[in-house]
């Protein structure tokens, strides 16, 4: 039989897809960020960040005659490092003995999140679309048998019509068919609508709360004479940061704004709400003492019959059992790796501390939270640099003094006039940003030319027993700028690793430095080029080596 058509005024009662996603979206932004939810009355105060790791400092209000107190919902083993538990308190409060309990989540209803609320209603929701749907879905089955079913054939079933019963039954089974399918088409909607739901509401739990499954219950022994507050620290692996910056250039007053920023990131289970951040270089996950030598010892070989005895019995000997249960120095058994960022920059005596002047925010969950650490203004002087034999192009860069303070090598985020030019590495090593330099981009207005290498070959000596191999290497620098440039112009020069290889080299201008960055042969051209003039660079490098010699060369 045809299929019936179905009125659009009752379809429209059903809620589109896209209106229901936006209604769950704008309540998971309404909902609480706890992953893991704390015990009711203690709350993180304190965050300590290093790279790989964090010390977090909880605070639990204690009433006067308490015997013991149980902070619920901790990151679990083994990223909850047990040996690091402190409790503290003031002088009215005695402490006795501290217990921990692992479980798993589920099992304590404390620990369950506003999300997992969520997932469960909607699980519900669904649960009941699908039992809808199946009932009509059956339904539809039945009136397909009844209509299909011949009027000469013998009563089957409830309902069935016979040849004297069709023409009263027809538009009863017509009207029947419309309404059902109405309403199968309306709960598959439904359905569809219930199960989306679903979907996002667990996404959003499993970025929040990641693959951790269990939690931590600590219960410390106390006599509170009077109300206090009771604080417990502990240390926790997989949290870290890295620093980063942002460098913007002002071209025409040779300012430099470098803004210093932290990306922090952790998936303990356990949101930070409200924390005082601090920001270590420190290591604590890295181990405690360092690697000893070996002894030293000298005996004469033994003959080779006996020497193989002797390493056949040392292959046979049990290894200690002591000795293959001990983990590493420094590490706990079984943890997971931890990322690794090279910050190995330290201030004062052995680390150095960034600490946030606001409290802030951070969810778990491994999302990338950018800070800001201030912002530092430095006058720099610019030049145009170009290496012509490697690329025919320069670039503006501007030189900086050693900055003050402590700036960990990391990426740079790079701006010029406004405009996003790229990513670089800022190195406040030695005299890295005086001499090296952070670049911006291209200067399109410095037109560097490469003429065609002239290369001669010859013998020499009296017996003609040598090579001489002469090469000249020319260049040309246009400034098409308004205004004057300092310009750099760097060559390699071959170098000689053998007294039986003899290198000259002249140059035209005389460079300013033959080892630029401490690197032999790496040659500086510093000259101030005036507007809408050029500059031709010759280097003439004549190498003479033994004829019978094969010349290795690395370029």
């Amino acid at each position: 039989m045809p299929t019936p058509s179905i009125p659009r005024a009752r379809i429209a009662r059903v809620p589109s897809p896209a209106a229901l996603v936006s209604a769950i979206c704008a309540g998971l932004l309404a909902a609480p960020l706890s992953a893991l939810a704390a015990d009711s009355g203690s709350s993180i105060t304190q965050v300590k960040v290093y790279p790989g790791s964090a010390t977090v400092e909880r605070m639990v209000r204690v009433p006067a005659g308490a015997r013991s107190v149980t902070i619920r919902c901790l990151p679990p083993s083994p990223m909850l490092d047990v040996q690091s538990l402190q409790v503290q308190a003031d002088a009215s409060v005695r402490i006795g003995e501290t217990s921990i309990k692992m479980q798993d989540r589920n099992l304590d209803s404390q620990c369950t999140t506003p999300l997992d609320d969520q997932v469960r209603e909607a699980e519900d929701k669904v649960a009941v679309a699908k039992a809808e749907t199946e009932s009509l879905q059956l339904a539809v089955s039945y009136l397909n048998t009844v209509a299909t079913k011949s009027p000469d054939e013998p009563h089957s079933g409830p309902g069935t019509p016979g040849s004297a019963s069709i023409n009263s039954t027809t538009d009863a089974l017509r009207r029947s068919s419309h309404d059902v399918l109405l309403k199968l088409h309306q709960a598959k909607r439904r359905q569809e609508i219930a199960e989306l739901a679903l979907k996002h509401l667990t996404n959003e739990r499993n970025r929040s709360s990641g693959p951790i499954t269990g939690v931590s219950t600590v219960t410390i022994t106390l006599a509170a004479e009077r109300e206090s507050d009771l604080r417990l620290t502990y240390q926790v692996s997989g949290p870290s940061w890295s620093p980063n910056y942002r460098a913007t250039l002002d071209s025409a007053t040779h300012v430099v704004q470098l803004e210093r920023m932290a990306l922090v990131a952790q998936n303990t289970g356990e949101d930070w709400r409200n924390a005082q951040l601090t920001l270590s270089t420190g290591q604590p996950t890295r181990a405690t003492a360092g690697r000893l030598p070996n002894q030293w010892t000298l005996d004469v070989a033994q003959p080779a019959p006996e020497r193989a005895r002797a390493e056949y019995a040392v292959a046979a000997a049990p290894a200690p059992a002591a000795a293959l249960a001990m983990p590493a120095a420094g590490g706990v058994a079984d943890a997971p790796e931890m990322p690794r960022f090279d910050v190995q920059v330290a201030d004062g005596a052995y680390a150095t501390e960034f600490a946030v002047p606001q409290r802030i925010t951070i969810p778990s969950g491994g999302q990338r939270i950018t800070l800001s650490l201030g912002t530092h203004m430095v006058r720099s002087q610019l030049v145009s640099r170009a290496s012509p034999a490697v690329e025919a192009a320069a670039y503006l860069v501007a030189q900086l003094p050693t900055l003050p303070g402590v700036w960990p090598t990391a990426q740079v985020a790079l701006y010029r006039d406004g405009a996003y030019v790229g990513r670089g590495t800022l190195n406040n090593n030695d005299d890295e940003l005086a001499r090296v330099g952070l670049s911006f981009g291209r200067d399109e207005r410095i037109v560097v030319t490469a003429e065609p290498q002239q290369q001669n070959q010859g013998t020499a000596g009296f017996t003609g027993s040598n090579v001489e191999r002469k090469e000249q290497h020319a260049y040309r620098i246009e400034n098409r700028h308004q205004r004057p440039v300092a310009l750099q112009v760097l060559e390699a020069a071959p170098v000689s690793r053998n007294e039986q290889i003899e290198v000259k080299s002249q140059y035209e201008p005389a460079p300013a430095d033959k080892e630029w960055g401490r690197r032999p042969g790496l040659v500086l051209w510093n000259e101030t080029l005036a507007p809408s003039s050029s500059q031709r660079f010759v280097a003439t490098h004549t190498l003479r080596y033994p004829k019978e010699a094969r010349l290795q060369e690395s370029r």
